[in-house]
């Protein structure tokens, strides 16, 4: 839900042929963007890890070369949801999902206190790096890369990885990789452009369709809600009419793709908003970026989907939705 900050509907009306035409125009200059690459750096993107654990994960991602803040960061987020108290079904613990007995191997005291607790982020997060980095050690002379190598090690064991020359061939250990190493890209800092998506249209055609439609809290566009929206209903449904499967929440879509800058923006991308602007799991709003500076959004409760500027207080970043992205978030969020 919006905060009262948000432009009356009345005023952004009045602009609203204007915007219509900036959406067509926008997106052909978005389609005939050519060359672009996806590039992480070894920085983080703003707020994408929780506030708590971003000095941490800053630090102890840059342990090895095998690793990287945002590698890291992408680890614990299908690990654990940066939840430092689950429990799996297979008695994995904390925030980095430490099996007992592997931490009783590799457990360290990262904060020096002089005890090695599985259940507090300032051990077990420095624990998941330093385990990855042994396991990297363990598979350097392993053929293919040494990052994908690691993170086979850390699923499957590095007997396995060695044994197999490479990632072994169980579905689950190929999956953790991959899913991993796209969810790299939600946390990494861009450096340079990234590539505009071909189901950015699709979306953002759905949601000017249901354009006036009012809003419904936990609106689904069902036949049963009259076929009303929340703000993350609207962007799960657009995104979902073009193939690509979204979570419920606004602050789990956040993870969906990379996180172009204010300047980057491309129609299509998910703009999300947040009290605060440090931890991206505090989002509370989503919309869909349509170009000049507004999205169309379904705002709050007596509000209609609408078009909304985005230059608020309250703009916390945004998404470029991609499939890899999305299929790759963990269902344990």
């Amino acid at each position: 839900m919006r905060k009262v900050w948000v432009f009356g509907g009345a005023a952004v009306a009045l602009g609203m042929g204007f915007v219509m035409l900036l959406v067509v125009g926008v997106y052909l200059v978005a389609g005939n963007l050519l060359g672009g690459v996806t590039s992480a750096s070894r920085g983080l993107a703003k707020g994408a890890v929780p506030a708590a654990y971003t000095s941490l994960v800053k630090k102890w991602g840059n342990l090895c070369p095998a690793l990287s803040p945002a590698l890291l960061a992408a680890q614990l987020y299908q690990e654990s949801g940066w939840n430092p108290t689950v429990v799996s079904p297979a008695d994995a613990r904390g925030i980095a999902q430490f099996i007992p007995s592997t931490w009783a191997t590799h457990g360290i005291d990262g904060n020096g206190d002089g005890k090695r607790d599985i259940w507090d982020p300032d051990d077990a997060i420095p624990s998941a790096a330093s385990y990855d980095c042994e396991l990297a050690k363990y598979v350097k002379d392993v053929p293919g890369n040494v990052s994908d190598n690691m993170l086979a090690a850390y699923n499957a064991g590095a007997y396995r990885v060695i044994r197999s020359g490479g990632v072994p061939a169980i579905s689950e250990t190929r999956n953790y990789v991959q899913r991993i190493r796209s969810l790299e890209k939600s946390f990494a800092a861009p450096v340079s452009r990234i590539d505009p998506t071909r189901q950015a249209a699709g979306a953002i055609s759905f949601a000017q369709s249901r354009l006036g439609t009012p809003y419904l809290w936990g609106g689904e566009g069902t036949v049963e809600q009259g076929g009303r929206f929340d703000c993350s209903g609207l962007t799960k449904a657009a995104y979902e009419k073009v193939g690509i499967t979204l979570p419920r929440v606004a602050n789990d879509q956040y993870n969906a793709g990379p996180h172009p800058s204010r300047d980057q923006l491309l129609p299509g991308d998910l703009v999300f908003f947040s009290d605060d602007l440090t931890d991206s799991r505090a989002i509370r709003h989503v919309g869909i970026y349509v170009g000049g500076g507004y999205m169309i959004d379904a705002p709050r409760t007596g509000a209609v989907i609408r078009f909304d500027p985005i230059d608020t207080p309250d703009y916390f970043g945004a998404t470029r939705v991609t499939e890899d992205g999305a299929k790759a978030l963990p269902t344990n969020v």
